[in-house]
């Protein structure tokens, strides 16, 4: 069985938040859990809709046959791929739990350590 996944975001910027969709759906096509873990300014990828779909890289990365955010946020989710919004980043940002897209869960630190494990953490 291989060990779970963690993914923490602490970054609202494109490139990040895209990469951080990549490793997890990677990961979770590979039959991995994988828990993505989003604070502070990361919580941004959460939102309904995304800011961060406007951001002019999703064409160019379309452009060039590379997955946008716009197809790996579904992806995410159909893989079960579970999204965490951190509650204090959540309030450092001055976001509400309201404005998070469907199935995106609000907890603490210590609920993303416990979904992880033994597993192996990344941060990006």
């Amino acid at each position: 069985m291989a060990r779970p996944l963690g993914i923490l975001l602490r970054s609202g910027g494109h490139e990040a938040a895209h990469y951080a969709l990549v490793l997890a759906t990677g990961a979770a096509a590979l039959g991995r859990a994988v828990t993505l873990f989003a604070t502070n300014a990361g919580c941004r990828l959460f939102l309904d809709p995304t800011p961060l779909l406007a951001d002019s890289r999703e064409a160019l990365l379309a452009a060039r046959g590379v997955a946008p955010i716009a197809t790996l946020l579904p992806a995410a989710a159909e893989l079960g791929v579970r999204r965490i919004a951190c509650e204090a980043g959540l309030r450092a940002e001055d976001l509400g739990a309201a404005a998070l897209a469907p199935g995106v869960e609000v907890a603490g630190v210590a609920s993303f350590l416990a979904a992880v494990g033994e597993g192996q953490i990344v941060a990006l």
